[in-house]
């Protein structure tokens, strides 16, 4: 069972929209489940409004529900504190924290990988601008040059998230040409994933 650990140290940055896709992904590999843990549910009320690929239980249940599954994502509540990140870490095989191309994420985050230390964990930079905008690039050299382990793989902005999310399905199952590159962003992610798993 791999475990992978999905939170951020503010709202807004996509996090539980990138556990979902996450799961969608590794649903296809094994039997997947994403155990809910952020305060407003939003996994939950994605999976209520449709039908997601993989079970959502709420963390309350996870410890009846969680054996038998190959990949277990969780998706934390926004913004945890310094002890909590090191128990996060200490409690999956990868801590992925998604933050936004902008100066403003930037110290917060050299804070969170000061706070993680040597753990297993890797920066996503997420709701990135489309191209001719560097700023992508940018806020990944930004964290590579001060030593936080990035993706190479990004996640486009898109509206097909949205559309997703009021459908309750994963962006993939969206019948718009838009969303394809979407689900492609989170396709790469999954290959890369695999990869720190030696799961090539």
């Amino acid at each position: 069972m791999k475990i992978i650990t999905v939170t951020g140290y503010k709202g807004g940055v996509a996090k539980s929209t990138t556990a979902i896709h996450i799961a969608t992904y590794f649903s296809d590999r094994g039997k997947t489940i994403l155990v809910d843990g952020d305060p407003n549910r939003t996994a939950l009320s994605w999976a209520q409004r449709g039908k997601l690929p993989f079970t959502v239980a709420d963390e309350r249940q996870a410890m009846k529900v969680i054996s038998g599954n190959d990949y277990v994502l969780i998706d934390t509540p926004a913004r945890p504190n310094s002890n909590d990140l090191e128990e996060l870490a200490k409690g999956c095989d990868l801590l992925i924290l998604p933050t936004i191309p902008d100066v403003v994420s930037l110290e917060p985050m050299l804070q969170t990988a000061k706070d993680l230390g040597t753990a297993n964990y890797r920066a996503l930079i997420v709701i990135v601008p489309p191209a001719p905008s560097k700023e992508g690039a940018a806020m990944r050299k930004e964290l590579t040059d001060n030593g936080i382990p990035v993706f190479k793989n990004m996640i486009r902005r898109s509206v097909g998230f949205q559309k997703a999310a009021f459908d309750g399905i994963p962006v993939r199952d969206i019948s718009d040409s838009r969303a394809r590159n979407a689900w492609l962003d989170y396709q790469a992610l999954g290959n890369e994933i695999k990869g720190v798993f030696g799961d090539e």
